[in-house]
C-alpha cells in the first residue's frame, strides 16, 4: 500500500485511499459509517472526507442531520485525474487485509446505522 500512497501523492495519506475504498461502489455513506468503517474518531473521519471532497474525489449531500459522502462518478474533464484513480482504485488493493477488515467492519457499521 506504501508504493500506491507514493503514486498517488494527491491523496498521500493511508486512511483516504481506505476511505474512497469503502465509499466506492456504495451510493452513500454518512460520517458515522465511514469512522466505523475505519475505526477511527468522527473528526478524523470528518477531515479526511473534506479533503477528499475538496480534491474532487467525493461529493457530500446533506440529509437532515446526516452528511453522506459518496464517490464522484460523472465527472467533467477537468477532473480526469481523479476518475482514473477512482477506476484504478476500483481493482487495486482488494485483497488487502486492512481493505477486507474495513469492508467487514462496513458491513456492521451499515446496519447498526439503519436501526
Amino acid at each position: 500500500m506504501r508504493e500506491l500512497i507514493k503514486i498517488f501523492k494527491a491523496l498521500s495519506d493511508e486512511t483516504r485511499i481506505r476511505m474512497l475504498k469503502v465509499l466506492l461502489g456504495k451510493e452513500g455513506l454518512c460520517v458515522c459509517e465511514v469512522m466505523q468503517a475505519l475505526n477511527i474518531t468522527q473528526t478524523r473521519a470528518s477531515r479526511n472526507l473534506g479533503i477528499l471532497e475538496e480534491a474532487g474525489f467525493v461529493t457530500s449531500e446533506r440529509k437532515g442531520a446526516w452528511v453522506h459522502y459518496s464517490v464522484i462518478i460523472n465527472r467533467s474533464p477537468a477532473n480526469d485525474y481523479c476518475k482514473s484513480i477512482d477506476a484504478l482504485l476500483k481493482d487495486w488493493l482488494n485483497e488487502d487485509t486492512q481493505i477486507m477488515e474495513d469492508r467487514i467492519r462496513l458491513s456492521k457499521a451499515i446496519k447498526l446505522c439503519n436501526k
